[in-house]
């Protein structure tokens, strides 16, 4: 869940901060107040909690501006924000109408099953258990058919994300990389994604060429949300940004390491 839908604090702080933000450095705290409908009095505590926390600095008396870390923290707070209103407008969506892929002809006003396989959505004449709703068009098997008065719910495991990781250049790179152990792990047919030139090279040299690289996070993250593994060649200095992000996500992931030696 969102930190400011979550914590009213969070959410009247994150408040200031837009505040400062669009009438920059010499905005004072009665303006604040008056604009959020809060006592001075109130922002000033709120004050006092964001300059103690960093995300804030005294540039004059009662006016401040924003630090980098209240920057980061902002920039953190609208990517989760974004996140969670993506996630509300796909739910409100499911209720009214979705897309599923055929698994067989389906006729109009026919009742169907929803399941989730391979990390897409499938409809079926078979209903029983699970997640159900009514096709609203006909269809023949393998096209995309709107199906509506959806009930229940669809039955989804989240995948797991495997981070193997390799050394960087100063290590060694590609060439202090197990390339056996490499293919063993990536060469699955599964979804495989590449973060550093070390990381592309040790795939291309075990023979395997990465489907991403570019968004490589994100692909993982949409991939286990949807049940599916994914595979992660990652170069070691890339690592904690992308365990953070699964963190973030809680996220089922393995690390492991593929260094020679």
């Amino acid at each position: 869940m969102v930190e400011i839908l979550q914590n009213k604090n969070s959410a009247t702080r994150f408040q200031i901060l837009v505040e400062i933000a669009a009438g920059g450095p010499g905005t004072q705290q009665k303006a604040i107040a008056a604009r959020l409908g809060v006592t001075p009095q109130a922002v000033s505590g709120y004050m006092r909690q964001l300059l103690e926390a960093g995300l804030v600095s005294e540039t004059d008396r009662s006016t401040y501006k924003i630090s980098a870390a209240g920057v980061n923290w902002m920039l953190k707070v609208l990517r989760e924000t974004n996140e969670y209103v993506a996630a509300v407008q796909r739910a409100v969506t499911n209720i009214t109408t979705c897309a599923a892929i055929a698994e067989s002809d389906l006729g109009q006003g026919q009742a169907v099953g929803l399941k989730m396989k391979d990390g897409l959505l499938y409809a079926s004449a078979e209903t029983r258990g699970g997640a159900r709703g009514v096709a609203r068009s006909s269809v023949a098997r393998g096209q995309d058919v709107d199906v509506t008065d959806i009930q229940g719910l669809v039955e989804l495991a989240r995948g797991k994300v495997a981070i193997l990781r390799v050394p960087g250049i100063e290590k060694g790179g590609s060439r202090r990389t197990d390339p056996l152990r490499l293919q063993n792990l990536a060469d699955d047919g599964g979804q495989v994604g590449a973060i550093g030139i070390e990381a592309l090279v040790a795939l291309r040299r075990a023979g395997i060429e990465p489907r991403y690289l570019y968004g490589v996070a994100e692909a993982a993250v949409e991939a286990a949300r949807c049940g599916l593994s994914f595979t992660v060649v990652c170069t070691e200095d890339a690592v904690p940004g992308l365990l953070k992000r699964l963190q973030e996500q809680k996220l089922d992931y393995e690390l492991i390491d593929l260094s020679l030696g």
